[in-house]
C-alpha cells in the first residue's frame, strides 16, 4: 500500500491502481452518504484518488502514522471538507486522468445494502472490512484457478464461513470427483490458506507486524457489529 505514495514511478502508479480497485467502494459509499447525488459521489471519488496521486498524499501514510484504514478515512474527510467550497462536482477533476472504477456495480451494491443507523464513519469502516474480505477471497480464487483448482473454490467456499453441512460436502465431492472425506480435507486447506492471505492483506495496511492481531480483532468486531 505504502508504495503507492513513493513518487511517480511505475511501481507507485501500479500500487495506486491496485489500491483504488481494492478499496474504492468504502470511499464511494462514504461520499454517497455525504452527497445527495450519485453523480456527485462518483466525481468526488474520482477526484479524491486523483488528489492522492497528484499531491503525493499517500506519502504521508508513513508506517509511523498508523493504520492505512484510519489514514484513508481522515484524508477523505479532509478532502470532502475542502471540496465543499469549490466548484460544482461536474467541474471537478478537469484534466485529471480518470481511474477505471465500476460505479454502476458500486451504486447497485449501495442501493441493496440494508438500511441502518450507522454514522458515515462507521459505514466506511464496515465497507472497508467487507472490501478487504472480498479482496482476500479474490486472491484465494485466483490462486486456486492458477493451480487448476478453481472448482475447489466454487464448491467449498461455503466452508470459509462455516456454512457447509454433511450434505454440502457430499454434493461438493460429487462435483469435484473426490470422496467426501477428501472434500472436507480440501475445505480445511482452503480455510487455512484464507486465514494466511487475510493476515497478509491486513499486514499491508498497518504500521508494524505487531499491530496485525489488533487490526484483525477490530475488523472482526466491525463485521460482527
Amino acid at each position: 500500500m505504502l508504495a503507492a505514495g513513493r513518487g511517480n514511478s511505475r511501481e507507485s502508479s501500479e500500487a495506486l491502481a491496485a489500491l483504488c480497485q481494492a478499496y474504492w467502494f468504502p470511499v464511494y459509499s462514504y461520499a454517497r452518504r455525504m452527497s445527495a447525488s450519485t453523480a456527485d459521489a462518483q466525481d468526488l471519488t474520482q477526484a479524491f484518488f486523483a488528489h492522492l496521486l497528484e499531491k503525493a498524499a499517500l506519502a504521508k501514510a508513513d508506517p509511523e502514522r498508523g493504520r492505512f484504514r484510519t489514514f484513508l478515512l481522515a484524508a477523505l474527510v479532509n478532502f470532502l471538507a475542502n471540496e465543499r467550497d469549490k466548484e460544482r462536482a461536474q467541474k471537478r477533476g478537469g484534466g485529471r486522468p480518470a481511474i477505471a472504477l465500476d460505479f454502476t456495480t458500486g451504486e447497485s451494491r449501495h442501493q441493496i445494502e440494508p438500511a441502518h443507523d450507522l454514522t458515515p464513519d462507521r459505514l466506511f469502516e464496515r465497507r472497508w472490512a467487507l472490501a478487504l474480505v472480498e479482496q482476500v477471497l479474490e486472491m484465494l480464487r485466483a490462486e486456486l484457478a492458477a493451480g487448476g483448482k478453481e472448482g475447489h473454490f466454487d464448491q467449498l467456499k461455503g466452508a470459509l464461513i462455516g456454512e457447509m453441512t454433511g450434505d454440502d460436502y457430499e454434493r461438493a465431492s460429487e462435483q469435484l470427483g473426490i470422496s467426501p472425506a477428501a472434500a472436507k480435507q480440501a475445505a480445511y486447506r482452503l480455510r487455512k490458506r484464507y486465514r494466511e492471505l487475510f493476515r497478509l492483506e491486513v499486514a499491508r495496511t498497518v504500521a508494524d507486524d505487531s499491530e496485525v492481531d489488533d487490526e484483525i480483532g477490530r475488523l472482526m468486531e466491525i463485521l460482527s457489529g
